[in-house]
């Protein structure tokens, strides 16, 4: 796992990337998130390939669990993947809802996620 550094409009910007799922669980989230943390993040980036499938199946809870841990910490998250190939009415629900929030986003590319961390 790397942490990529954008500096942006005085926010430090994490984007993590792997060749490997880092996110199982929400534990695996909450010690990504104390990592981040203290390597002074306020914001992080990270791929949709990096967080296991059972994040999308929203009937678990994996995800309203992990995205909870990130408004906790008050860390605001961008996921950068293709959301498209999901077709259920709930998680396309729960990408619009999460957009729209703010703190936690879905976007298409990672100049799109930089750009909802400036606004």
């Amino acid at each position: 796992m790397k942490f990529k550094e954008h500096n942006i409009a005085n926010k430090k910007i994490a984007e993590i990337s792997s060749n490997e799922i880092i996110i199982h669980s929400a534990n695996d989230a909450l010690d990504l998130l104390g990592n981040s943390y203290y390597q002074g993040f306020e914001y992080l980036i990270l791929h949709e390939k990096n967080i296991t499938d059972d994040f999308f199946d929203l009937k678990n809870g994996l995800a309203g669990e992990i995205l909870q841990k990130f408004s906790n910490y008050r860390m605001s998250l961008a996921i950068v993947g293709d959301f498209e190939k999901y077709t259920k009415k709930s998680i396309r629900d729960f990408i619009y809802e999460s957009n729209k929030a703010g703190r936690i986003n879905f976007t298409a590319t990672i100049p799109e996620a930089l750009k909802k961390f400036t606004k």
